[in-house]
């Protein structure tokens, strides 16, 4: 995958919500978590969880959360910089960002 591909599907400098909504989704998904089971990680009530994701506007708790478990950073997740993250977060995140397109 080429940088303007992953810049296309990372959806890079667009901040609406959803965006954000679809780099949160691949965020989990890429963890391989339910939405319950990381709103239960996070320590949030699954209904409230699920308004963030579906809102497309993440706290800080929960962006926290995944930076520091899984390193998934808020750059990322707010704004689709990706050029930060690991290269093996980038994989699994662009598997996910690529379903989620089709």
């Amino acid at each position: 995958m080429d940088i303007e591909q992953k810049e296309r599907l990372a959806r890079l400098g667009d901040i609406s919500p959803e965006a954000v909504r679809t780099r949160l989704l691949a965020a989990r998904n890429s963890i391989g978590m339910k939405q319950q089971d990381a709103a239960a990680a996070v320590g949030l009530k699954k209904t409230t969880f699920n308004s963030q994701e579906v809102r497309g506007a993440p706290s800080a708790t929960t962006m926290r959360y995944y930076h520091r478990q899984h390193r998934i950073d808020f750059n990322f997740i707010l704004h689709g910089d990706f050029a930060q993250l690991p290269q093996d977060v980038q994989e699994r995140l662009f598997a996910q960002l690529h379903v989620l397109s089709e």
